[in-house]
């Protein structure tokens, strides 16, 4: 695509120079993948960061989006022999697609409309004379035009058939269509009210019975709660709007002439227009981007609490029993070495019975003294809690208390379990215990575990399944992406599932690679990865320096530094008077190193610098270390949660309007915005990330409702058991109702 002319709006929008939009243009196509653009390309574009990137490829994709359809546009109205050289420069011009449909829109084929039924009633002449203003009596004028053998009986009739037509040109004209759009955007109001007859119970809709916000201020949170209100039927929900500067600029537009006779069928037309016709239309294109900006406002929290469940620390590699809790099956167990490696699995059955207690107990220790962990993972879900008193108390009568017992959150561990993943790695192991295999693994390294799952069953946002699916799983895959390709792959031990997501490597190249490997043996040295069949020089380039080789021969296949590098490395070696294994993790030496004589024109101080980092810890691991969460062995359930209480707990969500902290009770307690910090916090995630330690203080206790209200603020600022003040909510009012100013209000949300 020609995409020149767009670079100046594009690089206004984003805020980025046009030829480093240019430059990752250039990347793009030659199928340069944004990892890699971000980490080894950092010369070429400027050293943009992922998101950088990743927002010049969204825009760069809808200007080819809108590219294609002005051509089929073009093409129809073409077709249609219609397109004038004033029309084809204004549709060239247009900058959104919003613009471009409402210039087609009197050209769009269209379904049998009451202005279309008019003019084949051969109206048309008497419609343009309404628009024209003169000085005919319309009743004499349309005097002419009464035929009924056209089902015109009459001259109210013909009139009547005249200001249909000027209807349909008024809301079909793009200058009105574009002000209405822009108004309407920036003054509607959304309403929410219960419905009639309202509920019986309870619910958690009660804070929307009567509500109205500006749509220009509504955020994506209270959204989705009054459209999931709405669709379980306890809420109505409209738009408010005043539509009398609507009809002002289309009269303004359509030249009304004051004291013209045909004044009153102007405005009595276009009063028609904009009520049946332009309102409805344009009531649905606002409701279409409230949503649309609502899925990317809640894609992005998803996106943010998915990097940090994915970066959190990993216990790393230690041997480690993981434990699938359950009541009635029991609990599955299973022992993994230090690598992840399935050992053996058993089923014990506590908490049924004295017998059950003792007989678990023995079959518990007997798997320890065995495999002798570093750590017990047991799953958060039901008889969780239960479970890790259990075996807690279990090591500290058995004086085990070197052995650390960790929970862990199991959300989308079912369903890796019943996957086509989970029944490759182990065809002949019952799904429950594949889960507890998950489970443990997921402890020694969370990301290597989390990307066997599809992201969005990890459980990391709320109302997943109210946004846009398509454009949650995109999201959602590039997040996965970056974090695989910040961390780096060990390509010896590396599952297929993981394999997938390194850079420039899909699913078959993956279990290619992997079946490579069994057949011939550890990879040796990075080269070796040119042998596997369809693994070319381009897939090459762009995978390598996100694979590691712990134990190759040389030093920076452990490292991220790109192969296309070695020889600069070497050359520094050299200078230094070192060898390269002598060189590498030498702090003296490589401050030594005089960066600007190894400049070049592909290689500048970005890159450098990078090596430089690589050399010093080659193959880092940028997650942090490793600290287990205390959650206190006397609550365990929700019932034992009291107001006044401090518990410490793990943030698994952060949201616009706060963050949920696991507190051990298999409900999530909410620290709303205004209790998490001691300050003002206008985004939770200037304080909070997923997978944190949080100290929080229990506030309130609502049974009914399994909700947990708890405050991360400092005592002092409020006394236990009562929040603070909280700031405004965006502009809503929770208790008044705009009155009607004369717009049309219908439902336009309710088919979204």
């Amino acid at each position: 695509m020609d995409f020149e002319r767009f670079l100046p709006d594009l690089s206004a929008q984003l805020n980025i120079s046009a030829r480093q939009i240019a430059a990752v243009a250039r990347l793009l196509e030659e199928g340069c993948t944004i990892p890699f653009i971000a980490r080894y390309r950092k010369e070429a574009h400027g050293n943009l960061n992922e998101v950088q990137i990743a927002a010049i490829q969204e825009g760069l994709t809808t200007l080819r989006e809108l590219e294609a359809r002005r051509e089929a546009i073009l093409s129809s109205i073409i077709q249609q022999g219609k397109l004038t050289e004033e029309l084809k420069e204004k549709i060239l011009a247009c900058k959104t697609r919003a613009a471009l449909e409402d210039l087609y829109l009197p050209y769009r084929p269209k379904r049998r409309t009451r202005a279309g039924v008019a003019r084949e009633r051969g109206l048309q002449p008497l419609a343009d004379l309404v628009l024209a203003q003169g000085a005919e009596d319309p009743q004499s004028a349309a005097a002419p035009f009464v035929a009924p053998d056209k089902e015109v009986p009459d001259v109210a009739a013909a009139l009547k058939g005249a200001r249909d037509i000027v209807a349909e040109a008024v809301a079909e004209h793009p200058d009105v269509r574009g002000f209405a759009r822009e108004w309407f955007a920036k003054s509607a109001v959304m309403r929410s009210e219960v419905s009639d007859p309202p509920p019986t119970q309870p619910t958690k809709y009660e804070m929307y019975y009567d509500f109205n916000e500006p749509v220009a201020d509504i955020p994506s949170h209270r959204f989705f709660a009054i459209k999931r209100g709405e669709t379980e039927g306890v809420l109505h929900v409209s738009l408010d709007v005043d539509t009398d500067p609507v009809l002002r600029k289309a009269l303004e537009v359509f030249a009304l002439r004051e004291g013209s006779p045909w004044e009153g069928e102007l405005r009595t037309a276009a009063q028609d227009g904009i009520r049946r016709l332009l309102t409805p239309s344009i009531e649905l294109d606002v409701a279409v981007e409230l949503k649309q900006r609502a899925d990317r406002e809640a894609v992005e929290v998803f996106a943010e609490n998915l990097r940090h469940l994915l970066l959190q620390a990993p216990l790393g590699e230690r041997a480690v029993i993981g434990i699938d809790p359950g009541i009635r099956t029991g609990c599955k167990v299973v022992a993994l070495d230090a690598t992840g490696k399935f050992l053996e699995n058993l089923t014990i059955y506590p908490g049924q019975g004295p017998q059950g207690d003792v007989a678990a107990a023995v079959e518990l220790m007997k798997l320890i003294a065995r495999h002798r962990p570093y750590a017990i993972a047991i799953g958060n879900g039901t008889a969780g809690r239960e479970t890790e008193s259990f075996v807690r108390q279990l090591l500290k009568r058995t004086e085990n208390t070197d052995i650390i017992v960790v929970s862990v959150n199991e959300s989308g561990a079912s369903i890796y379990s019943a996957s086509d993943v989970a029944r490759e790695e182990f065809p002949d192991l019952d799904l429950t215990v594949r889960g507890a295999i998950s489970i443990g693994r997921r402890l020694q390294d969370p990301l290597a575990e989390l990307v066997k799952i599809t992201p969005a069953s990890i459980g990391v946002g709320q109302y997943q399944h109210d946004v846009n699916q398509s454009l949650l799983t995109a999201k959602l895959d590039e997040v996965v992406v970056s974090c695989v390709n910040r961390v780096g792959v060990e390509l010896n031990t590396a599952s297929a599932p993981l394999l997938t997501r390194v850079s420039g490597i899909g699913p078959t190249l993956a279990k290619r690679i992997v079946a490579y490997r069994d057949e011939h043996g550890a990879f040796s040295g990075r080269g070796d990865l040119l042998q596997v069949p369809g693994l070319g020089a381009k897939t090459f380039e762009q995978c390598a320096g996100f694979l590691r080789i712990r134990e190759s021969a040389n030093p920076l296949d452990r490292s991220a530094v790109h192969p296309e590098r070695y020889d600069l490395v070497r050359r520094m070696a050299e200078d230094a008077g070192l060898s390269l294994d002598r060189l590498v993790g030498n702090d003296a030496a490589i401050a030594k190193i005089p960066l600007k004589n190894y400049e070049s024109d592909t290689v500048g101080l970005p890159t450098l610098r990078d090596i430089v980092e690589e050399l010093r810890k080659p193959g880092r691991d940028p997650r942090a270390t490793f600290e287990p969460p205390a959650f206190r062995e006397d609550v365990t359930t929700i019932e034992d949660v009291q107001p006044g209480m401090v518990l410490e707990g793990i943030v698994t969500n952060v949201t616009a309007f706060g963050a949920f902290v696991d507190i051990g009770v298999h409900q999530d307690g909410l620290v709303h915005v205004s209790e998490l910090a001691d300050r003002f916090v206008r985004d939770p995630n200037e304080v909070v990330k997923a997978g944190d330690k949080l100290k929080v203080r229990v506030l309130d206790v609502d049974l009914a409702r399994r909700r947990i209200s708890l405050s991360a603020r400092s005592e002092k600022k409020g006394a236990p058991g009562r929040p603070g003040p909280r700031p405004p909510r965006g502009g809503g009012s929770f208790n008044r109702k705009p009155q009607p100013r004369g717009g049309f209000s219908n439902n336009p949300f309710a088919n979204l």
